[in-house]
């Protein structure tokens, strides 16, 4: 449906002051006249938000794993095949913990939702870090397609059910040598060595057919799509139906190219066929829009945290 060779930005890759306080304005003028908002989340908010998955961050929680495996970042190894699943567990209790339960170190997603709570809203998001909810979001105005670092499923899976994972997780980085202090931080005490595995009664099994269980992420087709997953799409559904032929904006926040198909390709669609909407996108690198949508559109190129903080 769209151009597939002429797209447009509203900005060029560095600052244009002029340009985007022009741009800015404009932002704040729809918002106060829409009828509704729906954000469309990718991982770049985070990213400015302070969850980073490489560099200090990552050497500060795992330079043990560094050390022995020469893992580059997070992700590495997230997907390494370790030999026991005491040690599996070692390393993804640490990349749950802190990318779960530990609060984000800048106040990105508040700015959000400053922006957004007093209107009509909906949150969609492949983000996995729960950082909405727990800013103050509306979790019954929020659907996480992608899945949750806090929840277990069954890794095989022999059912649809998924599970809290916050007091395990919690043990196993405990059994590891950390302590959580009062704001939810791990902290290594002094003199304390790190382990590299949990205790194996601490790792989690089915209790339908006793598989080991693995994070509710949709990495491949075992993804669990569980009752509070469909119950989120058919809420999202709703929300989309409801405001159709309204002034919607659709608020584009730092999403990529990894999976298009779920916000940004949906956005273009919507934006395109709805008479009264209008498309926002807010990006570092990646803020444009289709010809097709150009004068229903407006982009800024820049880091999202700071231009929330403009707004």
């Amino acid at each position: 449906m769209f151009s597939k060779t002429v797209i447009t930005k509203s900005t060029n890759n560095s600052w244009d002051k002029g340009e985007v306080t022009s741009s800015i304005e404009q932002i704040r003028e729809k918002l106060n006249r829409a009828d509704a908002i729906v954000i469309g989340a990718g991982s770049g908010l985070s990213t400015s938000a302070g969850f980073t998955y490489s560099g200090k961050r990552f050497e500060d929680y795992f330079s043990d794993f560094i050390e022995k495996y020469g893992f580059k970042d997070m992700y590495s190894g997230g997907f390494h095949p370790y030999d026991t699943l005491e040690e599996h567990w070692a390393y993804w209790s640490r990349y749950i913990y802190i990318n779960r339960y530990m609060d984000a170190p800048k106040p990105v997603y508040h700015k959000l939702y400053d922006l957004v709570k007093d209107k009509d809203y909906f949150v969609l998001t492949t983000n996995v870090d729960h950082c909405f909810q727990k800013t103050g979001f509306d979790k019954d105005r929020l659907f996480y397609t992608q899945g949750d670092y806090g929840l277990f499923q069954c890794s095989k899976p022999c059912h649809r059910n998924t599970y809290n994972n916050e007091a395990i997780i919690r043990e196993m980085v405990e059994a590891q040598g950390y302590v959580i202090d009062t704001n939810g931080t791990l902290i290594l005490p002094e003199g304390v060595s790190l382990k590299m595995t949990v205790p194996s009664d601490l790792i989690p099994y089915c209790p339908k057919c006793g598989e080991p269980m693995s994070v509710n992420l949709r990495a491949d087709h075992t993804f669990v799509e569980d009752e509070g997953w469909h119950q989120a799409s058919e809420r999202y559904v709703e929300f989309l139906r409801r405001h159709q032929n309204e002034k919607v904006m659709f608020l584009e926040a730092a999403v990529g190219f990894n999976t298009p198909a779920i916000v940004k390709y949906s956005f273009w669609r919507m934006a395109h066929e709805w008479k009264d909407a209008v498309y926002v996108c807010l990006n570092f690198g990646e803020a444009y829009a289709p010809y097709e949508i150009k004068k229903k559109s407006i982009c800024i190129n820049g880091d999202i945290g700071e231009i929330l903080y403009q707004l």
